[in-house]
């Protein structure tokens, strides 16, 4: 009975913490950092202010968890991709398109990305998860890239990094500025045959930026 108890109070116990994570995530997404109140992220997780200090200790650290939950929410969803590395050209066209589909379906994770940057990264510098979360983000892209290389499809002097800032920035821009870039352009770039203009342009931007070049 004791062991059954022990039990439905650890059950409880992560349910509250996750009900205040996703909270959490609503409200600094909406609010930005500064904004985000943490009475109001224990009213929005139906807790209290004393549930949040007991899990957390402080906003400051339930931001970093925030941080690394919406990272780990993409790796997870990343590590699904079924990648064909005899065809790392298609294999590097079905990442592009993930990657933007996930940021086109995930707003909160573009506006957690951007007010961490706005921050200059100071609770990603706090994490200890958050160098292994984008190493696993970047471990995705290298098999692809070395079977390219390997078959001669890519080129051998293509840089790692660069090839996933392309991909990110390309992905993150659009969205990170969708809003101010409609009224710049006099387009609502939040239309979806917009949107699919933008990955068929970049997918073919970030393939021919690692095929070889014709001498």
């Amino acid at each position: 009975m004791v062991i059954k108890k022990t039990g439905i109070r650890a059950q409880q116990a992560d349910q509250t913490r996750a009900r205040i994570l996703q909270a959490a995530v609503k409200v600094f997404t909406r609010d930005g950092y500064s904004g985000g109140r943490v009475d109001t992220i224990s009213k929005a997780a139906d807790s209290n202010d004393r549930m949040l200090y007991y899990y957390f200790g402080s906003k400051e650290h339930l931001f970093i968890c925030v941080l690394e939950s919406v990272y780990e929410q993409f790796n997870r969803a990343e590590s699904r991709l079924k990648l064909d590395l005899n065809a790392p050209a298609q294999a590097l066209q079905q990442l592009v398109a993930f990657i933007w589909n996930y940021y086109v379906k995930h707003p909160e994770f573009v506006a957690i990305l951007s007010i961490e940057n706005l921050h200059q990264g100071k609770h990603a510098q706090q994490s200890g998860e958050m160098r292994r979360l984008s190493g696993e983000a970047v471990g995705v892209l290298r098999p692809i890239i070395e079977a390219g290389q390997a078959q001669g499809v890519f080129r051998q002097d293509v840089d790692l990094k660069h090839v996933y800032l392309m991909i990110a920035s390309l992905c993150y821009f659009y969205n990170s500025n969708r809003h101010t870039l409609s009224s710049f352009l006099g387009e609502d770039l939040t239309d979806k045959g917009q949107q699919q203009d933008w990955l068929g342009f970049i997918t073919d931007l970030v393939l021919r930026g690692v095929a070889p070049t014709s001498r």
